[in-house]
C-alpha cells in the first residue's frame, strides 16, 4: 500500500493535523487580542490621568476627548469609572493611536528632562555650599552668566544659616538664582531634544510602550 494516501486531504491524520494547527492559530490570535486590549486599556488610563495642561497636547477626535473628559470627572472608586475606562479602551481599538502614543512619548521625555534639570540644579547648589570656590569656578566656566561674587555670598550666608540653625532662606534663594540663570540654556537644549523627538517618533513609541 502506498504511503501517499496518508498525505491526502481525505486522510484522517491529515485532518487532525489541520484541526490542531487551526486551534493553535486561534489560541495565538485570542492571546494577541487580549494583549492589545490590555495595552489600549492602559493607554486610556494614562490619558485619563494626565494633567489639564498635558491632556491639551494630545491629539484626539471629539468623541474620544469627550469620553476621556467624562472619566476624569468620575470618582475612581466607583464602578462608573471602570466602565468608562472600558469604553475608552474599546474606542481606542477603532482608532490609529500612533499620534496619541507619539504625543505621550514626548510628554514622558519632557518629564524626564525636567527631573534631570531639577536634580542638576540641586547638585550645583550643594557643590557651591560644600566646596565653595572650586565648585563656583566650574559653574562659571559652564555658565558664564553666573555672578561669582553672588555665589560666594550665597555660600557664606548658607554656612551661617546652618551654624545658627536658622530658616534656610539663602538656601532656597540660591536654588532659584541658579534656576533663573541656567534655565534659559536648559530651554535651548530642550528645544534641540524636541527636534530629535520629532525625527525619531517610532523609537519613543517603543520606549513608551515598554513602560506600560
Amino acid at each position: 500500500m502506498s504511503d501517499q494516501k496518508y498525505n491526502s486531504p481525505e486522510d484522517p491524520y491529515f485532518e487532525d493535523a489541520q484541526a490542531d494547527e487551526f486551534e493553535e492559530e486561534e489560541f495565538v490570535s485570542k492571546t494577541e487580542l487580549k494583549r492589545q486590549a490590555k495595552e489600549l486599556h492602559k493607554l486610556g488610563e494614562t490619558l485619563v490621568n494626565l494633567t489639564d495642561a498635558n491632556i491639551a497636547t494630545i491629539p484626539m477626535d471629539e468623541e474620544l476627548a469627550d469620553a476621556v473628559a467624562i472619566a476624569r470627572k468620575v470618582n475612581k472608586k466607583k464602578d462608573g469609572y471602570r466602565r468608562q475606562l472600558q469604553f475608552i479602551g474599546k474606542a481606542l481599538r477603532n482608532r490609529d493611536t500612533t499620534d496619541i502614543e507619539e504625543a505621550l512619548a514626548k510628554l514622558t521625555h519632557q518629564h524626564q528632562a525636567a527631573n534631570a534639570a531639577f536634580h542638576a540644579l540641586e547638585k550645583a547648589r550643594e557643590a557651591v555650599i560644600e566646596q565653595g570656590d572650586p565648585a563656583i569656578q566650574k559653574l562659571i566656566e559652564q555658565y558664564p552668566e553666573l555672578d561669582r561674587q553672588k555665589l560666594r555670598q550665597f555660600h557664606r550666608q548658607i554656612k551661617k544659616e546652618r551654624e545658627k540653625n536658622a530658616p534656610p532662606k539663602a538656601f532656597r534663594e540660591l536654588f532659584q538664582y541658579l534656576k533663573d540663570v541656567i534655565h534659559e540654556e536648559w530651554l535651548s537644549v530642550w528645544a534641540q531634544i524636541q527636534k530629535r523627538l520629532v525625527q525619531l517618533p517610532n523609537l519613543f513609541i517603543f520606549e513608551y510602550r515598554s513602560r506600560i
